[in-house]
């Protein structure tokens, strides 16, 4: 049995927890033996009362004693809806000891991104990235643990925690082998559902659960005896289990009701321990709070309404008395054992001077106060918190609580702490506060805008909810000017984001036919367009083609609704296999001075992320990937700068990718594919973003070689049908058509490309570089009907003259050659490297030299095939050279 100090109430919780107990000390002593050690990661779970923060303060002090540096948080079950309230408490101490200065050393480039959301820097002028702020509270621990290794971070009753530091803890769970760390979580079961509930599992799944039990008859006996006195008989201790059914918080408190009516512990006087207990708990406590006096209950009160930072003089404001009342109250609640002083190592800040015993206690008395009189408390909370300076989003949490009353004020507060919490990263705190602010409701003025910033809370969380939302403000009245085309805007993109692409088109179209000719409409055309040449099916409206080339050709790129248009044609004559110099044309008047014009940058909201990587994908497909790269680099750049983690950076990271494929760099293509890929699952499977990802990432592992690996990727990350109705670059059905044909399902592979024929035709998608199922198929099928091979191959070959670059000519003279045998198989391998050689694909290059070194037996074409393919990283021509190489077969 563990060791019991002096002193019940601090030992009674480790009665019984030598498991883990040794459980910590291992942990604690694999965490201090290097600093190079991998992160350590406990789960406690048990019932309330079971001992899980009497086990938190044994780790301190077991950690403490080998010189490490501990940080500990609590999480409140009246402030769940306060973002960041937990990770600020664990965080905060450390980093207000710093000078402004030391801080912004410290964290870097997430100083401006974490820092607000920790309450050490004031927030932006734009919303925040949820994900990115996330990951910056990852990285703010990750540079702290340098400074302050050995590091133990303690978070109790973790399911009362916040949803924002719960999406943090679970991501810090996850990256914790790089983290010299110890992380000591305490939850109990059950408490929660939903994402709060998932994010708790994923943190106990990486660490796994040590469940805590009740005390056993013996230890309750131990226990009994130690606290008062050895004289304490069987019968009475056994009686102590049966009523506190052996909770090491029940017993402790049971005792001190033992002890303090000195009541003898014997058998003669166990009949009344129940009576006791009853006292100790729920509405005895409530009745031994009232036995306190009127002021000591209205001050308890008015602590469990503030539930954090319960300082004597914001409680006394709060409780409507005098700092001399109020210091006498909280004497009497100390001595009562309801409030206590917190313990100076865990203090935050030096804000709180007081803290409940026991979460218990808390929410008893929260739950005691009449429930007008508790409403009433919040709407005067709310006020004493703003007058004391700590803002909107931190009073809004008493504001969610006030019964509706038609308060213009009222509603305007919400609005504004819904902008603070958005500028922190927390839109779920800004969507509580205006799904409260039109319960008000708001005057017919207002309404349609609070609706309005809601869509706009929610458009990266919930789709479905802000198409709702932006429709019936669109239907009121209240939004005009810029702010009603904003709405538009907004709603056409969580239509596409809820995959009602033809809704989203049709209702941007009715918006435009609203407005007379001039700038408003153009945009609105343009962002009609810009949804039209994303689908992946057939084209919506009818002549769209013809209809954008006439609007684009007037266009001279003066304004970023002109510069749209010409991205769009550009994009549109590209996918369509257009001359590529005009199309590259198109895309250069876009720019201004080379550049991305002010308005159009990567993290502009007017436009979205969709039309520049229009842009970058025309270039890069007309053989511009010198401008293509560049586009990439900056979104990249744009992205991690901003702490954008999330799908942004995901697709920047896939079209880097991307780049790097096309210039035939497949390692690097590989890794940044993969990046995209890990970034994609954390925003959710099925979307876009996430078949860009994939797609890619099996075409560069096919290129070099790596055919099973891209057949594993394919089936652990669903690249099958149905497809996206969104287009995708490359063509995932000509990407899958190839996969199937290396997996040597030779006629599943034919049945995909032909889908993917058909396909193109429908969508007039004829660039054959971009949707490369003829090449493909015309050597699928050049044994078994050469006849429609050498059709297809020469369908290729009109359609690369036609679009004009060496990478789409050199391709089709390759297609060609495959199909032919002896000279002229030669001649046209031969005219392959020549265009090839002048393309930035380097890739295909290698490939055409290796097949121009096997067609014309020439030792010297194939080492330098060699070489290239290697500098590729494609392994699959490196084996097919040197396999030719070594065979030495008929070589010259």
């Amino acid at each position: 049995m563990t060791e019991v100090r002096s002193g019940a109430a601090a030992s009674a919780s480790l009665w019984e927890r030598d498991e883990e107990v040794t459980a910590v000390r291992r942990a604690v002593d694999t965490l201090c033996s290097d600093r190079s050690s991998t992160g350590g990661l406990l789960v406690f779970q048990g019932e309330a009362g079971l001992g899980k923060t009497a086990l938190l303060a044994e780790t301190r002090r077991i950690a403490e004693k080998r010189g490490c540096t501990v940080w500990s948080a609590r999480g409140g079950e009246i402030l769940r809806s306060v973002p960041f309230n937990v990770v600020r408490q664990l965080l905060q101490p450390a980093l207000i000891t710093l000078m402004p200065e030391e801080a912004r050393d410290y964290l870097g480039d997430w100083y401006g991104i974490a820092g607000p959301a920790l309450g050490i820097a004031e927030p932006g002028d734009r919303q925040a990235d949820p994900q990115g702020v996330c990951d910056g509270l990852v990285a703010a621990v990750r540079r702290l643990a340098k400074r302050d290794w050995p590091l133990v971070l303690m978070i109790d009753d973790a399911h009362w925690a916040d949803e924002e530091t719960l999406r943090w803890l679970a991501a810090f769970a996850e990256r914790l082998d790089d983290l010299s760390v110890l992380v000591v979580v305490t939850r109990r079961p059950g408490e929660v559902s939903g994402q709060s509930a998932q994010r708790l599992d994923a943190v106990a799944a990486a660490a796994g659960v040590s469940t805590l039990s009740a005390l056993t008859p013996e230890a309750t006996a131990g226990l009994t005896r130690t606290a008062l006195g050895p004289h304490a008989d069987a019968p009475f201790c056994r009686e102590v289990w049966a009523v506190t059914g052996g909770n090491p918080y029940e017993t402790v408190e049971l005792l001190a009701k033992v002890h303090d009516s000195e009541l003898e512990p014997v058998e003669a006087r166990a009949g009344e321990l129940r009576d006791l207990n009853r006292a100790a708990r729920g509405g005895g406590l409530v009745a031994r709070l009232e036995e306190l006096g009127i002021d000591a209950t209205r001050f308890a009160w008015a602590a469990a309404i503030l539930g954090t930072g319960i300082s004597v003089d914001l409680v006394a404001r709060l409780a409507t008395m005098g700092r001399d009342d109020a210091l006498r109250c909280a004497d009497l609640l100390r001595g009562a054992r309801i409030l206590t002083e917190p313990d100076p190592a865990t203090a935050r800040g030096g804000e709180a001077e007081l803290e409940f015993v026991h979460p218990l206690i808390a929410t008893a008395v929260y739950d005691s106060i009449p429930d007008a009189l508790r409403t009433a408390m919040h709407g005067i909370a709310a006020q004493v918190v703003t007058d004391s300076g700590y803002g909107a989003a931190a009073a809004s949490r008493h504001l969610l609580q006030v019964h509706p009353d038609d308060d213009e004020e009222l509603v305007e507060q919400l609005r504004k702490a819904a902008r603070e919490h958005l500028a922190v990263g927390a839109p779920d705190a800004a969507r509580r506060c205006l799904e409260r602010a039109l319960l008000e409701p708001p005057t017919p003025d207002v309404h349609a805008r609070v609706l309005y910033e809601l869509g706009c809370a929610t458009l990266l969380t919930a789709p479905a909810t802000t198409i709702e939302h932006l429709q019936l403000a669109l239907s009121m009245p209240g939004l005009d000017g810029d702010t009603r085309v904003d709405a538009v805007w907004r709603l056409s993109q969580a239509l596409l984001h809820n995959n009602q692409l033809e809704e989203a088109v049709r209702t941007v179209e009715a918006e435009a036919a609203r407005h007379a000719p001039g700038p408003t409409r153009l945009r609105l055309q343009a962002v009609q367009y810009m949804w039209e040449g994303l689908h992946a099916g057939e084209t919506i409206s009818s002549g769209r083609s013809e209809h954008l080339a006439e609007l684009a050709a007037g266009c001279t790129g003066r304004d970023n609704s002109e510069r749209a248009l010409l991205i769009l044609r550009g994009f549109d004559a590209m996918t369509r296999g257009e001359n590529a110099e005009e199309v590259v044309e198109l895309c250069d008047r876009a720019l201004v001075n080379g550049r991305l014009a002010p308005g159009l940058g990567w993290t502009d909201t007017e436009w979205g992320i969709e039309l520049l990587l229009m842009l970058a994908s025309a270039y890069a497909y007309s053989d511009r990937l010198d401008r293509a790269e560049t586009l990439y680099t900056e979104a990249l750049r744009a992205y991690e700068t901003a702490g954008w983690s999330g799908g942004h950076l995901a697709l920047a990271h896939a079209y880097v990718g991307l780049g790097h494929r096309r210039r035939g760099r497949l390692r690097e293509a590989e890794a940044a594919l993969r990046e995209s890929l890990r970034l994609a699952e954390r925003v959710g499977r099925g979307l876009p973003l996430y078949w860009t990802a994939t797609c890619n990432l099996v075409d560069t592992l096919l290129a070099r070689g790596h055919a099973e690996e891209a057949w594993e990727v394919a089936e652990r990350y669903g690249f099958a049908p149905p497809y996206p109705s969104t287009i995708v670059i490359p063509d995932p059905r000509s990407v899958r058509g190839r996969l199937l044909l290396a997996a040597g399902h030779t006629k599943d592979g034919v049945n995909e490309l032909e889908a993917a024929e058909k396909a193109a035709a429908l969508r007039g998608h004829h660039n054959p570089v971009m949707v490369p199922w003829a090449a493909d198929l015309a050597r699928a099928l050049a044994a078994e009907d050469p006849a429609r091979a050498a059709r297809l191959a020469a369908d290729v070959r009109r359609q690369a003259e036609r679009f004009g670059t060496d990478t789409a000519i050199g391709e089709a003279l390759r297609c060609a050659a495959a199909l032919e045998t002896g000279q002229r198989a030669v001649r046209l391998a031969a005219q392959a490297v020549t265009y090839l050689e002048a393309s930035p694909c380097q890739y295909e290059h290698a490939a055409a030299r290796v097949e121009y070194g096997i067609a014309s037996r020439s030792v010297a074409e194939l080492e330098r095939g060699l070489a290239l393919a290697r500098s590729c990283g494609a392994d699959g021509l490196v084996a097919q050279a040197r396999e030719v190489l070594e065979s030495g077969r008929g070589l010259r």
